[in-house]
Order: structure tokens, then C-alpha cells, then sequence
């Protein structure tokens, strides 16, 4: 199961992304197709029900769709779609922001399998987190330590506010968070 984080400044500038796959086991989710097939056809025709379902599936030469970084994306998505569900909730986390006075908006959209949830600081920077299982709890615990880590990038005397976070110590920081949380 994967998870798709953002950072966007204020004027939605992506400042940074990090595409992490989880360790834990991922809950059982059968979609609504494959559940009304057969019992005998979910073997025979698996790849279909995958492909139809928008699950995750292996490509003919057995490899995973991979991230510019490397790593696979989930949900057989490439990072563009993945990039372009994140872009296209920010209306409704917006929207969100204006009846929720909360910093953690929750999961403001759902998108296929895609959960999106939102966490926007008081300088209204907006973190973005795309994932695929229910984990309130350890996606705020997330979402709080991604924000000490970049107040704390913030209050570097040489990093340029509301530019992209190059800092392989945030890099880091973020993942271990992420593999701790999520």
C-alpha cells in the first residue's frame, strides 16, 4: 500500500513530494466488481478484475510502475495521475478550510481507491497525503511531525522560504515519520 505526500506553498507551488510504500499489512478491501464474480473466476481472470477495479497490477515485463525516485507508485497510477488527484482536491480542501477551523481537514475527497487527506498550517502552507487504507490517527501523528520538521527547515537561516525542500535531513526525517505512522 502506498502513500503519495505533498507540500504546496500558499500559491500551490509544490515544494516537495515523497512517495512511501508501507510495510504493514494492508487491509482486506475486495472491490465491489470482483465481489460480484464467481468465486471460480477471481483466479482466471484476476488481471482484468485489476485492471477494471483500478488495483494495483503487474506489467507484462513483471515490474511495477516506478516514481522518479525509483520506487513503485501504488494503485498501478503514475506519478502524473497521482500529481494531477492532488492538484485537483486543493478546491475542495479549500473549500474545507473555509467551514473547518481545524489544521487537520481529515480525508476532505476520495478519488477510485485514492483517500485524500489534508493537514493546512497557519501560514497556510498545505500538506496532502493521497493514500489507499483508513488511519486517522496515525495519519495526524504524520501530518504533526511533517510540520515540527518543516518549521524547523523554516527557521534555517539558509533556506529561502516558500522554495523547494532540498534538505536530505527533512528528507529523512519525513520518511522515518512516515514509515513510524503510516
Amino acid at each position: 500500500m502506498s502513500h503519495h505526500l505533498f507540500l504546496l506553498s500558499p500559491s500551490d507551488t509544490p515544494l516537495y513530494q515523497l512517495t512511501h510504500q508501507s510495510t504493514r499489512p494492508a487491509q482486506s478491501t475486495t472491490s465491489a466488481l470482483s465481489s460480484n464474480l464467481p468465486s471460480w473466476s477471481a483466479s482466471a481472470f484476476a488481471g482484468t478484475v485489476a485492471a477494471l477495479s483500478g488495483a494495483s497490477s503487474i506489467s507484462s515485463s513483471g515490474a511495477q510502475g516506478a516514481s522518479s525516485k525509483g520506487g513503485p507508485v501504488g494503485g498501478g497510477q503514475d506519478r502524473h495521475v497521482v500529481q494531477m488527484i492532488a492538484n485537483a482536491s486543493l478546491d475542495v480542501i479549500e473549500e474545507t478550510m473555509k467551514t473547518n477551523g481545524a489544521m487537520y481537514l481529515k480525508s476532505v475527497e476520495k478519488f477510485n481507491e485514492w483517500t485524500v487527506s489534508a493537514f493546512v498550517t497557519p501560514g497556510n502552507m498545505k500538506f496532502v497525503l493521497l493514500h489507499e487504507s483508513k488511519n486517522d490517527d496515525g495519519i495526524k501523528s504524520f501530518f504533526m511531525d511533517v510540520w515540527e520538521n518543516y518549521v524547523k527547515t523554516m527557521m534555517n537561516p539558509f533556506h529561502t522560504a516558500h522554495t523547494p525542500i532540498r534538505s536530505v535531513v527533512f528528507d529523512n526525517k519525513v520518511r522515518a515519520s512516515a514509515k513510524k505512522y503510516l
